[in-house]
């Protein structure tokens, strides 16, 4: 079973508390500069939560309807069903599943998440509501994360990978510290997809592990690394290329290697989740790939060529073959997609290395298939970009303001998007 990630990786520089009354009130272990940020997040949550009431009321349904539909209802929307589907049945029960005439291809979607679902569900929660409170908690926990690791590069100097994007923000050595974690949070929570952390999905969550376990892996803890990069290898298949991330980091991180090398076997921890599900599909069905052949069934994820994919999508964002609801979308898939290699160039020649192979993996995921899809949703996942946006916006200050004039209205549009039924990525 998945547990909720542990606060210990995201507990900021200092002295320990003592005694059982830290473990009591948690709380407590929050620095003003996480407070700061958790601050912004809640504010994040309000605006999202308005503009989803403002939809229903305008945006409903039924033209003539007299009422909305109820708030919650609004996010039963696209890959929430297959996660309730899991959820309530299992992967080869209820209609759809594995088998049947009609399946839904559930398997492509890791057990993590909806076990948390089903929790939750058992102690008296609806589902979709379980969904929502799963990712709200999540969501917490991981602009904290986010605006720790910021910190964090900002405040170290020289060095190599990470260690060196303070310098490049062209500061003085901790100037700055507690703003560039509020900036990094503001900009994650503003992106044009961000809809997609406040509903049941598993961008949250997995951010919720697997931002811990990068800042463990900064400060050299590496079993509690491994350990919270296990919830994020029973999440999403993304779990593997933060692992293929951390053991970069392992490997040329500060530090005796030989010291490090006594950690080396907790590496092997985040694999078991992947190797246990591919495990369970292949004793249930026979093929040791289900979860890929799924993947390419329901969502055309068979390999092509980088410059198919690319040509494949572009045809469908401007060629005039999809409704206009779908065409912007590949639109922003193509967006998305220069983005992402831009941030791999700018990554590769910083020489961080460990995130330049995160990075890499996933744009080869995403990139090799028929056409793009979910690129944009992706972007939530590249903390570097988070990070490196946040630092420029310290050198340049236009940067904040052009960020929140653009991002802001295209996030509140996705999020109308969404809860009202229309394709958002």
């Amino acid at each position: 079973m998945v547990t909720a990630p542990s606060l210990e990786a995201l507990r900021p520089a200092g002295p320990p508390e003592s005694g059982a009354g830290s473990w009591r009130r948690p709380w407590r272990r929050l620095a003003p500069a996480d407070w700061s940020v958790l601050r912004v997040y809640a504010l994040s949550r309000i605006g999202v939560w308005i503009v989803v009431y403002g939809a229903a009321w305008i945006f409903p349904g039924d033209p003539s309807a007299k009422q909305p539909t109820p708030w919650v209802s609004r996010w039963d929307r696209w890959d929430w069903g297959h996660f309730k589907r899991i959820a309530e049945f299992g992967y080869f029960t209820g209609q759809g599943a594995a088998g049947s005439a009609q399946p839904d291809n559930r398997e492509a979607f890791f057990p993590g998440f909806p076990m948390l679902v089903r929790l939750l569900h058992s102690l008296g929660m609806g589902w979709t509501f379980s969904g929502l409170l799963i990712s709200f908690v999540a969501g917490a926990v991981a602009v904290v994360a986010l605006a720790r690791i910021a910190r964090l590069y900002l405040s170290r100097r020289g060095g190599s990978g990470g260690e060196a994007a303070g310098a490049s923000a062209g500061l003085p050595a901790g100037e700055g510290g507690p703003d560039v974690g509020r900036r990094a949070a503001l900009f994650l929570l503003l992106s044009p997809c961000a809809v997609f952390l406040a509903a049941g999905y598993t961008e949250a969550i997995f951010l919720a592990f697997a931002l811990p376990a990068w800042l463990a892996a900064k400060r050299g803890r590496w079993p509690l690394a491994s350990l919270l990069a296990m919830g994020a290898t029973v999440t999403r298949i993304s779990g593997l290329f933060l692992l293929a991330a951390l053991v970069v980091e392992f490997f040329l991180g500060s530090g005796g290697l030989r010291e490090r090398l006594r950690s080396l076997p907790w590496l092997a921890l985040p694999v078991v989740p992947v190797a246990g599900y591919f495990g369970y599909l292949y004793a249930r069905t026979g093929d040791l790939m289900a979860w890929k052949h799924a993947e390419e069934r329901g969502w055309n994820r068979e390999f092509h060529a980088p410059w198919e994919a690319w040509h494949n999508t572009w045809v469908a964002a401007f060629g005039h073959v999809q409704s206009t609801g779908f065409a912007v979308m590949f639109q922003a898939e193509l967006v998305a997609m220069v983005l992402g290699v831009v941030l791999l160039g700018v990554l590769a020649w910083r020489r961080r290395w460990s995130e330049t192979a995160y990075m890499a993996l996933s744009l080869w995921a995403l990139g090799t298939s028929y056409w793009y899809v979910s690129v944009p949703r992706a972007t939530l996942l590249w903390w570097p970009l988070w990070i490196g946006l946040a630092l420029c916006s310290l050198r340049w200050r236009w940067v904040k303001d052009a960020y929140v004039c653009v991002a802001g209205p295209l996030m509140a549009l996705m999020v109308v998007a969404f809860t009202t039924g229309r394709w958002a990525g």
